[in-house]
């Protein structure tokens, strides 16, 4: 799959995703916060597949 989620995209997904897990982890809000390993994913990985149907690209076009 090709990247369509930009450098800040990323950023804030992943601090996202490690926000939700740490706050499962010391118990702030329960098991619900390990959704946190989504955003977390697709951060590291660079491509959110919900974006694929709508065409979305949050990164650079590439020349």
């Amino acid at each position: 799959m090709q990247a369509n989620v930009g450098s800040i995209d990323r950023a804030i997904r992943i601090l996202v995703g490690l926000g939700l897990i740490a706050a499962t982890l010391f118990g702030v809000i329960g098991v619900w916060g390990w959704i946190g390993v989504v955003p977390l994913a697709t951060g590291i990985i660079g491509t959110c597949p919900a974006y694929l149907p709508f065409g979305i690209r949050t990164c650079a076009a590439k020349k």
